[in-house]
């Protein structure tokens, strides 16, 4: 009775934070407009609709691995322990992990991509009849293909400077490996007088082709990693099944000798399973 009563005043505090956070925030906004001359202010608290855009963009802000923290503290109410925030506060630096090289690698296929698209627009420029460095500081300025590097890359080409050097100094940004071809092209073209069109050409190709057998190769994995997650939710789902069936699994596993050990079993193999599952898909990704 007495876990009931702490739980009960725990979310009524936690409704009251928010209730007053909310008319606090809304009461800001509302004095806002009125001192910009905003016209019509509507009265009362904010609606669902803006209640929503707020929260979506707090969460994207803190970032989504704070909502294991958040899972931890609705488990530790529900289940009257400590043992979920701990576990939620352990996952948040796995999750930040996580999340941060999934953008990395979002970052280094959009950089990929411009470096194909700056290698098309320089052999179309190329073949326009411009020379190679005002060739290249338009389809620079156009594409971004350079990405941090574009000013030492566009001074080199602008003042007749080590071109090829500086785009295989920009070639270590993650993603823009190929500018290594464009550097070798480059370097071929200007000093042999070789065509640089015709070498743009077949670098764009092959970019295009490693780029397209990266995507076919991902889609293949998108199976196995769809597996990964579905088995990875299947002990949330019992805990709700057993939940539903009246067999209160939170107190048997939170507050009994063999729950803990049956939870601490199962998260050692949970954790051992999802290792495996992503050694996997690297192991391919990297091949």
């Amino acid at each position: 009775m007495t876990g009931e009563t702490s739980m009960g005043a725990a979310l009524i505090c936690f409704g009251a934070l928010v209730w007053l956070l909310g008319g606090r925030h809304h009461g800001i906004r509302r004095a806002r407009l009125l001192l910009a001359g905003g016209g019509t202010v509507a009265a009362g608290p904010p609606g669902w609709e803006q209640a929503v855009a707020e929260l979506r963009r707090r969460c994207g802000r803190w970032g989504a691995e704070w909502w294991a923290l958040v899972a931890g503290l609705v488990l530790a109410l529900l289940g009257a322990s400590m043992i979920p925030v701990l576990a939620g506060a352990a996952g948040v630096p796995v999750l930040r992990r996580m999340r941060l090289a999934r953008q990395a690698r979002r970052a280094r296929d959009r950089r990929a991509g411009a470096v194909i698209a700056l290698c098309g627009a320089l052999a179309g420029e190329v073949r326009a009849g411009r020379q190679p460095g005002e060739a290249l500081l338009r389809a620079a300025r156009d594409s971004g293909g350079l990405g941090d590097a574009q000013a030492a890359v566009v001074a080199a080409a602008r003042f007749g400077g080590d071109v090829p050097g500086a785009l295989a100094a920009a070639a270590r940004q993650p993603g823009a490996e190929g500018l290594l071809g464009l550097a070798a092209c480059w370097r071929v073209a200007v000093d042999q007088g070789a065509g640089l069109a015709a070498g743009l050409d077949r670098l764009d190709g092959a970019l295009r082709a490693e780029r397209d057998q990266r995507a076919d190769l991902r889609a293949q994995l998108s199976g196995p990693r769809a597996t990964a997650v579905l088995l990875a939710a299947l002990p949330a789902l019992g805990l709700l099944l057993g939940t539903a069936m009246g067999a209160d699994p939170l107190r048997v596993l939170l507050h009994s000798g063999p729950g803990l050990g049956c939870l601490t079993a199962g998260a050692v193999f949970e954790a051992a399973g999802l290792w495996w599952a992503v050694r996997i898909v690297r192991r391919a990704e990297a091949v």
